[in-house]
């Protein structure tokens, strides 16, 4: 018997660790979820933090286990590394599939309140209160010690979901990050679909509203971001700027390195991982 509904896809020995795909039905989506985790291998003798990453636009549950090389660093401070996937799949809702940035794989970690969307895509609430409780139960997982950082469109996830969650989170980053999603054109399209044109509703989910509506320091041990200088996305999508004078606003500790050279991709990602990893590791250490 599976107490917790989950299915095994896949298993594979990495770094003396565990690499798993796994598979659910989702309560709050209404549909079969996938997710992988990393666990590295001082979970065979306990619970370990961990740190939740949220890829951006048309990735899945394996696009950063494949492709950022977290694993061994992940090995080396006893993290385990959680990755769901962006988006319900197989929702068939009309247009779905139809745009990049929209829809499967768009799903922008929020719950949606339009229809027809409204039913099935609801990453906020799938992630907050499904996978983590989830977690904490059916892996050996530290569930108050969970870190969460993301790339782009899991940049933008990362950010809101640890300022409208206070506490849930312990340890945050990002790479690249949607900081300002009511000005870009990305932002504005999944905002419209997902949740109409009431623009009020919007600021709920943009970091650099968030943060400066944030009361106090919401994190003292500084959140790290990485921004490439040659992203082609930085000018018209990004705005670091934005959500940089928001934290200054009300004193949130900000590491923001803007990376000469380095552009969206997983490449630069891969390359400034190891700092992430370190980061969310010390600040876990913190909470123990």
């Amino acid at each position: 018997m599976n107490p917790v509904n989950l299915t095994l896809l896949s298993e594979h020995a990495c770094f003396d660790g565990v690499q798993r795909f796994y598979q659910h039905d989702s309560r709050e989506i209404g549909l079969p979820m996938r997710f992988s985790v990393y666990l590295p291998p001082q979970a065979a003798s306990g619970p370990v933090p961990a740190v939740l990453y949220l890829a951006g636009l048309t990735c899945n549950e394996e696009t950063f286990m494949v492709k950022a090389g977290a694993q061994a660093r992940a090995a080396e401070l006893g993290l385990a590394l959680v990755a769901p996937d962006t988006s319900p799949r197989g929702a068939g809702v009309a247009g779905e599939a139809e745009s990049w940035d929209f829809g499967v794989g768009a799903g922008f970690y929020l719950d949606a309140t339009q229809a027809p969307w409204a039913t099935h895509y609801r990453m906020e609430s799938y992630i907050v209160a499904e996978l983590l409780p989830l977690l904490a139960k059916a892996l050996p997982l530290d569930g108050e010690r969970f870190g969460i950082f993301g790339h782009s469109m899991g940049g933008h996830g990362a950010l809101t979901l640890a300022l409208r969650h206070p506490g849930l989170f312990k340890s945050l980053s990002a790479f690249a990050p949607i900081c300002a999603p009511t000005q870009c054109a990305w932002g504005c399209k999944a905002f419209t679909g997902y949740l109409g044109a009431e623009e009020s509703s919007w600021q709920r989910h943009d970091a650099s509203v968030l943060m400066r509506q944030s009361a106090g320091v919401p994190y003292p041990d500084g959140i790290l971001i990485d921004q490439g200088l040659s992203d082609k996305f930085l000018a018209d999508q990004l705005n670091p700027a934005l959500f940089e004078a928001a934290c200054s606003a009300v004193g949130q500790p900000l590491t923001l390195r803007r990376q000469a050279l380095y552009d969206h991709g997983y490449y630069f990602i891969a390359t400034f991982m190891r700092d992430h990893l370190a980061h969310h590791a010390e600040a876990l250490a913190g909470h123990a």
